[in-house]
């Protein structure tokens, strides 16, 4: 692969970090477009592993964390009440 070649993988989101031989793997998930849970909701299913080393994984949180508060003030985000609870997305 040359160093203008680019590949893009979309994900839903993170369906679960673990840590194991000393590396976080993550676990990345896209919504089905045909199975469907108990509720009726599309069910996540997983499309890739992110692994890397711990450095590797703390430099990651920090851009996202970076990322959080960008999203925040532009309002794409907001904070739920309580200062211990996660985000919610903005409907």
């Amino acid at each position: 692969m040359s160093d203008h070649d680019t590949r893009e993988l979309f994900a839903d989101g993170i369906m679960e970090l673990g840590f194991g031989n000393g590396m976080v793997r993550m676990d990345l998930y896209s919504l089905s477009a045909v199975e469907k849970d108990a509720d009726g909701n599309p069910k996540r299913e997983f499309r890739q592993r992110i692994i890397m080393p711990p450095q590797g994984f703390l430099e990651s949180f920090s851009t996202m964390q970076e990322m959080f508060k960008r999203l925040e003030t532009a309002g794409v985000i907001r904070r739920r009440d309580g200062a211990d609870n996660p985000p919610a997305e903005k409907k």
